[in-house]
């Protein structure tokens, strides 16, 4: 039997979710949809991004929405900041918001392009400021230290990227570090563009771990534009073993994206709630209340005014053997009728049964 890594969930529908949708989300709906993800059991919340609302509008009354809503016990509250302004900001909300667990890292995305379009900057520009993070690390007595690739797979404006160019990054990025004699114990793959792929994933995580055991912690930042996100996740989960630990961003119904890599809300994240529906199923606790979860996802559908692009929301999970469907169940045709693992039998709104007479429950299985 495979063993799995410890698996870490970052719920970001409040970020990476709400900053693809419209502006005119009222900060009442959006704290509704906060406290409710709070009560889902998730252990990670990013509630939302210390950002300029000349790029990013959603996120203007950020301040209102950390002011209005509950913070549960239990729950890690983080959010993004990308300057020093931003930083200051998110200070004054520290508490409830934390630090997110992942330690200093050096960071580029391989995409200048998306660079460009996304931070008004230049991938060499990330790369010039290194020596100051270092620096800034060791003067902080940082113990730990990771290394960081944004579009690692591939971009919509230039192509695939491949193993050997994330590889010759991080290279870069571990010298720096060690020779600052600073411990590299995480690595960090992010996809904003959908490139992702199973194989791929399993080919990065194995030359990794083959060049330097002592990485144990990994994060993935994978969107769903293409349908792979689920898939690269379950190929991480295929790679590691009980020796790691695995920092997964998903969002709600699976809603997100970046209005810069040219996918729009199609884009998409890994569904939290598909997500943590297999993890469980392949017997990885989650402590995550997946009814409640689901509860959730149609709050946010409320809430955007359309579907999200989950899955286990709309056909609920597997149903355990004392929630097993009745034989005789009316046909279930439309979303809304399949949505009885929730509502009871009684909302379904068509009665045809076509067969004959009543079929009789399954017996035991030898």
């Amino acid at each position: 039997m495979s063993s799995y890594p410890v698996v870490h969930l970052n719920d970001s529908t409040m970020r990476e979710g709400m900053q693809i949708e419209s502006v005119d989300i009222s900060v009442h709906d959006k704290i509704r949809l906060l406290d409710t993800l709070s009560q889902t059991g998730i252990e990670q919340i990013e509630a939302g991004s210390f950002v300029s609302p000349r790029y990013t509008p959603q996120m203007e009354h950020i301040d209102e929405v950390m002011a209005g809503f509950t913070p549960a016990d239990g729950v890690r509250y983080t959010g993004v900041a990308l300057n020093q302004q931003g930083r200051e900001r998110r200070g004054k909300w520290m508490p409830p918001l934390s630090d997110a667990p992942m330690p200093v890292s050096l960071m580029t995305h391989l995409c200048d392009t998306f660079v460009r379009r996304n931070t008004n900057r230049t991938r060499q520009a990330e790369i010039d400021i290194w020596p100051a993070v270092v620096a800034a690390a060791r003067e902080a007595g940082a113990r730990e230290a990771g290394l960081m690739v944004g579009a690692a797979f591939g971009s919509n404006f230039e192509g695939p990227f491949s193993l050997d160019e994330r590889m010759t990054v991080f290279r870069q990025e571990h010298a720096l570090w060690d020779e600052a004699q600073i411990p590299v114990t995480w690595l960090g793959l992010a996809d904003p563009m959908s490139w992702c792929m199973p194989n791929w994933v399993a080919e990065q995580l194995r030359a990794v771990l083959g060049e330097w055991p002592g990485i144990t912690n990994f994060y993935l930042h994978l969107h769903d534009g293409r349908g792979m996100a689920l898939p690269s996740i379950y190929a991480a989960l295929d790679t590691l073993d009980d020796r790691h630990a695995l920092y997964l961003d998903v969002t709600a119904g699976g809603v997100g994206g970046c209005p810069y890599c040219g996918n729009g809300r199609a884009t998409g994240m890994a569904p939290t709630e598909d997500v943590v529906h297999m993890l469980e199923t392949m017997g990885i606790a989650t402590g995550v209340d997946l009814n409640k979860l689901i509860e959730a996802v149609h709050l946010l559908e409320q809430i955007i005014g359309r579907p999200a692009m989950g899955h286990v929301s709309k056909a609920g999970p597997r149903p355990g053997r004392g929630e097993l469907y009745d034989p005789n169940l009316p046909l279930i045709e439309t979303h809304q009728d399949a949505l009885f693992f929730i509502r009871g039998q009684d909302s379904v709104v068509s009665d045809m049964r076509p067969w004959r007479e009543p079929i009789p429950p399954p017996g035991p299985r030898s």
